[in-house]
């Protein structure tokens, strides 16, 4: 499947957050999309999303109109992980992730063997089995967000649309969810994913899109786009880039560029 944005804006307040970015995510594609605090990046994924509408742009899904096509498809095929996601009641954690199942239930219809095999193997993937009957509220946020991903998915969406979803999590789970982003879309799905950690950007995505102040500073492959250039004028830093390591290129930052 193919999503695109194209000319997407947004303004709030009198404020332009998005001007003009055009998108494309083809199946197979690991997107990063990175770039400073208040660049753009969330709002252009709930944009893509449809979460947002657009002030003005067109977001096609397979070149259909993503307002056109029915909600529950829609539901099957994107998946969103939103960035914190608060948990608003007292569920277990399993019951938490056959939720992922709804887009495929008819109203009052409980879960089949089908079902609840495929929330096992999603609770597999995320390695949260051992917490099924522990109530989500008493979870630390890296144990949460592995839980909400498990529910992701549960849902078996085409197309991933994840903001910052190793934020919270210690480094052998953030290596352990980008794995499984990139096995997902090894398998012919696709991923956009929000980051502020450039290595592991550097290490896991096809290509990378560079936002500054709402606009596509760069976008492209990952070498294109972290040069020491655009880390000075996007991300105002001095940083070391070494190409020579075998995870691919390692950014290190060394020293502020005062505003």
């Amino acid at each position: 499947m193919k999503l695109q944005g194209k000319n997407l804006s947004l303004r709030f307040n009198g404020s332009d957050i998005v001007k003009d970015v055009s998108i494309t995510i083809n199946a197979g594609d690991l997107v990063g999309l990175i770039g400073p605090n208040g660049a753009g990046k969330t709002s252009l994924l709930r944009m893509l999303a449809n979460l947002q509408q657009p002030d003005s742009g067109l977001i096609q899904l397979d070149n259909h109109d993503l307002n056109h096509i029915d909600r529950k498809q829609l539901a099957q095929t994107l998946g969103y992980l939103e960035q914190g996601a608060p948990a608003h009641w007292p569920l277990r954690v399993r019951r938490l992730v056959e939720l992922g199942r709804l887009p495929y239930l008819s109203p009052w219809r409980k879960l089949t063997g089908k079902d609840k095999a495929i929330v096992d193997n999603a609770m597999d993937q995320a390695e949260v089995q051992h917490l099924s009957n522990r109530i989500i509220s008493t979870l630390s946020g890296g144990e949460r967000l592995r839980v909400l991903i498990a529910r992701m998915f549960a849902t078996q969406p085409n197309i991933i649309l994840a903001d910052e979803p190793i934020a919270a999590l210690d480094p052998y789970h953030q290596l352990h969810t980008m794995e499984l982003f990139r096995e997902h879309c090894d398998r012919g799905g696709s991923a956009v994913v929000v980051m502020h950690d450039l290595n592991m950007a550097a290490r896991f995505c096809d290509r990378l899109v560079l936002l500054d102040q709402g606009t596509v500073a760069c976008e492209g492959k990952v070498a294109q786009v972290l040069t020491e250039a655009n880390l000075a004028s996007v991300y105002s830093i001095h940083a070391k880039l070494d190409h020579q390591t075998t995870n691919g290129l390692t950014v290190t930052p060394s020293t502020r560029i005062p505003h």
